[in-house]
């Protein structure tokens, strides 16, 4: 028997989905991005996405309240959306509730997921609730819509395109390090008060993440779409030989040009953490990760919160990151967060000189 870790999670995905047939005509795109692409009639068409997190898998409720948690439940498939350049509408949720949970921790849950659906003009639409006996299970689907010629995909990535992301990125893993490092704190302590001072850009990074609908708007405004496009839940590095792979194209990224919070790097440092790691591996910063062809670029650059990283190459090229020398590269390799895979320790790239943005917010 095959262990399901060998594979791990986009494995596993791969080989459940090898060879299904689209037995629609409206079924334009299926599994393999960000959202599903379907095509009924007129020039809409409607963008599918589904995501589904696990208690002790995906979050720990020693530290996350549920009102934030439904917020970013909710706010994650929005990002999914947004990445195929589209506009969500509506979402269904669906709960698996164990019996420690009163109703009015549920009513905190759902206050979160609604407060998500008012900031971004979204539906509740129906959803389903059963028992669970391994904790709170929540699975969110998310429905939404973009003009045909306008959805933007993984797969569009031409060499010489340039490759973009928004915001800054590790802050969230960042984040989620001063979480786990106070829950140890805490341990058999009464009254224990945490520690996050300072640290607030990173808690708020990591449990009330936001969707960079902002970015798709400024993009619409320039008059640019996107030849590729992801949102940063698996980590930049992930992301990049996704679309690389998709595209069939490879990459250079530089690392001095990674955005990184000012934050992010004083808690890299005080953890003895190597600060590119993070921001390349953390994951769920949510930010957009896309490329635009190399003509856009004067246009793309003035865009506020968007920054200019890298470049696409050709696919016998590989992947990697470019040195702060401008000459030595190392292979890129996907070390995100993977629930499916065999724990192992990642390995960390060279100690990176990059210089750190300032603490404060981009969005």
């Amino acid at each position: 028997m095959t262990e399901i870790s060998s594979l791990g999670e986009f494995g596993l995905i791969d080989r459940l989905t090898a060879g299904l047939p689209a037995g629609h005509a409206s079924t334009v795109m299926a599994v393999g991005d960000d959202a599903a692409q379907l095509h009924y009639d007129g020039s809409t068409d409607v963008l599918v996405t589904t995501d589904l997190l696990l208690e002790g898998v995906h979050f720990d409720l020693t530290y996350v309240p549920l009102k934030h948690l439904g917020y970013k439940a909710a706010v994650v498939n929005f990002s999914d959306i947004y990445a195929m350049n589209g506009q969500p509408r509506q979402i269904t949720v669906s709960l698996g509730i164990s019996a420690r949970f009163a109703v009015e921790h549920i009513d905190e849950l759902y206050a979160g997921i609604r407060l998500a659906c008012e900031e971004y003009g979204v539906d509740i639409v129906g959803g389903d609730t059963t028992a669970s006996r391994q904790g709170l299970v929540i699975s969110i689907t998310c429905i939404g819509e973009a003009p045909a010629d306008k959805v933007v995909r993984r797969s569009g990535a031409k060499p010489t395109d340039i490759i973009c992301v928004s915001g800054d990125l590790g802050a969230a893993y960042m984040g989620l390090q001063v979480l786990e490092r106070e829950k140890v704190a805490s341990a058999g302590q009464r009254d224990f008060v945490p520690n996050f001072a300072g640290k607030e850009y990173l808690i708020e990074r990591q449990l009330k993440p936001e969707a960079r609908r902002d970015i798709i708007a400024e993009l619409a405004e320039a008059s640019i779409v996107p030849t590729a496009m992801m949102d940063i839940s698996d980590g930049l590095s992930s992301e990049l030989i996704h679309i690389c792979k998709d595209s069939h194209v490879g990459c250079r990224v530089y690392e001095d040009r990674i955005p990184i919070d000012y934050q992010t790097a004083v808690m890299a440092e005080e953890l003895n953490m190597n600060l590119v790691t993070a921001a390349l591996n953390g994951g769920e910063d949510y930010e957009l990760l896309f490329t635009v062809p190399l003509a856009d670029h004067d246009r793309v650059k003035d865009l506020k919160g968007v920054h200019v990283i890298g470049y696409i190459t050709d696919e016998d090229k590989g992947c990697a990151l470019v040195g702060s020398d401008g000459e030595s590269e190392i292979p890129l390799r996907a070390q995100g967060f993977n629930p499916l895979a065999a724990e192992e320790v990642p390995e960390e790239p060279k100690q990176a000189n990059v210089e750190a943005k300032s603490s404060d917010s981009e969005k």
